[in-house]
Parts: C-alpha cells; structure tokens; sequence
C-alpha cells in the first residue's frame, strides 16, 4: 500500500482487518511485527513530527477550552505562547468556530467537537493526516458538512491523508483512491483510482453521477466477498463461557 504526497487515500474493509492498526504503524504508536512501514523512504521507528492524528473519539482535554485544545499542539512544538494561540483562534475561524473559544468540549455538539479535533490536527501543518472513522459517530447532515469542510481544508495544504471509514460513499466521495483491504488479517485486496473531478463540490451531490455509481459497484463488488468472510467467521465463533455466578 502506497499513499503518494498530497495524495487522499481511503481504506475500507470488513470490521477487525487491521484499518486502524495501519494507522497506528505508520503513526508510529505500534510497530510491525513484520514487513515495513517507510514515511518519506525512511523507516517509521517511533512517532514523527509530521503525523496528525484524528481518532474515532474526540481526544480533546476536558479540562482546557476549545481555544486551549487546538493550541496545544504548536505550544508542545516549542512555538510561543501569543503566536500559538493567534494561529489557534485562525483555525477556529475556518471551521466555523469564531465566538466558541472559551467553551468546553463538554459545552459543544458532536460536529463541534469534530471540527475542534480538525483544526487541532490541522494547525500543525501534517505532512500526513490519519483519520480513523473520524465522522462516523455523527448523524448524516452533520457528516456531509464536515465532508465537505475537510476536502475545502484540505485542497489548502494538500497534506496525505489516509482515511479509514465504513461508509464506501464516503470513501469514494472524499479520495483520491480507495483501498480495499481482506477480512483479517488484513492485506491489500485491490486499490481503485477514484476519477472524479476536483474540486468535488458537494459530496451529497455527487453521489447522484452515474460515474459515482460505477465506482460504488465495482469496489462493493470486491469488498462484499470480505464483509461476508468476516461476518461468517465472527457468526460461527462459539459463544464465550458465562462467568460463574451470571446467568446467561
């Protein structure tokens, strides 16, 4: 699997194959047990500077507000107080956040909180983005704006972003290509170019193209025979033991 600079590189695949633990390699949280994982041809021994890191919950500190969470990450690169939290109240703006500085996560809605994680995993300046399924707890008007203020963002900077979701529309409205992986353990089934043109525009609109639905047929018809694995093998597993003294 190959992610080219500012290439948008999706990754879809049956529940347990390893998607988030390819994120977690080349993030540097966990190594390889085999094979390699190389950022810019070197290997990736431990975590680097150029890595963001969006997870599937908010990893916002509770105790600090909005302001202080997306400042957090240029004040721990050494940048100075007063110019981290200038280009923090800058990212807060382009995602709409102008006026919400002073909140607490717990005082936001879950896009809110989504598009605080954004600007904290943007203002760093990735040379890759990870996300792991950054929008899927979010209900579907909310995750079609945060969509489209992704690929907006996004199209700025052009960092590679490997973006791992369960929503094959998703993944072919938002990358570059998609990538589909085999029911664990997980390798790389096949790799399909997405040739839509940029810029997209809106990602609920383009899935009415008839290009959009040929793609969504051919990668359904290669990542299906893998749901179906992976649903088959975890249906026919036997049923843990009950503990002693619960009835079951």
């Amino acid at each position: 699997m190959t992610v080219e600079p500012g290439e948008f590189c999706a990754v879809v695949g049956p529940s347990g194959c390893g998607k988030s633990t390819t994120l977690t390699l080349v993030a540097g949280l966990d190594r390889a047990s085999e094979g390699t994982v190389t950022v810019g041809g070197q290997p990736v021994t431990g975590i680097g500077r150029g890595t963001s890191f969006m997870f599937q919950t908010d990893a916002l500190l509770p105790w600090k507000s909005v302001l202080g969470n997306v400042a957090m990450g240029p004040l721990f690169r050494g940048v100075p107080k007063r110019a981290a939290l200038t280009d923090a109240r800058d990212w807060l703006r382009m995602v709409g956040l102008t006026g919400f500085e002073d909140r607490y996560p717990h005082q936001l809605s879950g896009g809110m909180r989504k598009r605080v994680s954004l600007a904290a995993a943007l203002i760093n300046e990735p040379s890759i983005l990870l996300m792991d399924e950054p929008f899927g707890a979010l209900d579907v008007q909310t995750k079609a704006i945060m969509s489209n203020e992704l690929l907006t963002l996004w199209d700025q900077s052009k960092p590679s972003v490997i973006f791992v979701t369960h929503d094959l529309e998703e993944a072919i409205a938002l990358a570059d290509k998609v990538v589909v992986m085999t029911a664990g353990p997980g390798t790389v089934k096949a790799v399909f170019d997405i040739d839509l043109p940029r810029p997209r525009g809106s990602v609920q609109e383009i899935r009415f193209g008839e290009r959009f639905r040929e793609l969504h047929h051919e990668i359904w018809e290669s990542l299906r025979d893998e749901v179906t694995q992976a649903y088959a093998r975890t249906a026919s597993a036997p049923a843990a033991p009950a503990a002693e003294g619960v009835l079951s």
